[in-house]
């Protein structure tokens, strides 16, 4: 039950394209936004990736002015990432697309159902940010560069 949910819901998020932004690159604009001013190895390691790779993805990304390099100012040799307007903008119309998308959903659900589902959501984010701080944590005691 869990997987298909988790299907249906990936297929109604479909629905809201994100072009012009591919996959990888929705993943680094929304890692940007929570995390502003991070550096290239530093996003590479959030995505598992490279920094050759990630910072192909940033040269497209800055390309379509979505994100902004921005020199360190303690180190030149630095550059930070940072979400554009532009960026920024593509990123609260795609929430707004996905969330009417899944509200035409919601609006055919009996409304005790969605109280629960609501619940149950909110139980759920409290347990996936404990776990996601966990995994911080431990990265952080074993040395592991993290954002």
């Amino acid at each position: 039950m869990t997987s298909t949910a988790a299907e249906l819901l990936e297929v109604l998020w479909g629905r809201a394209s994100t072009a012009p932004a591919s996959a990888s690159q929705l993943r680094v604009l929304l890692i940007l936004e929570h995390h502003e001013g991070i550096n290239l190895r530093t996003l590479a390691d959030s995505l598992a990736s490279t920094p050759p790779s990630t910072s192909r993805l940033c040269d497209r990304l800055q390309a379509a002015g979505f994100v902004e390099r921005v020199v360190s100012a303690a180190d030149r040799r630095e550059v930070r990432l940072h979400l554009s307007g532009r960026g920024r903008a593509f990123l609260a119309d795609l929430r707004i697309r996905r969330e009417q998308t899944l509200r035409a959903v919601l609006d055919q659900m009996p409304a005790a159902k969605r109280v629960a589902l609501l619940q149950g959501l909110e139980a759920f984010c409290d347990a996936a940010a404990a776990q996601i701080h966990d995994a911080s944590d431990d990265s952080a005691a074993s040395g592991t560069r993290t954002a």
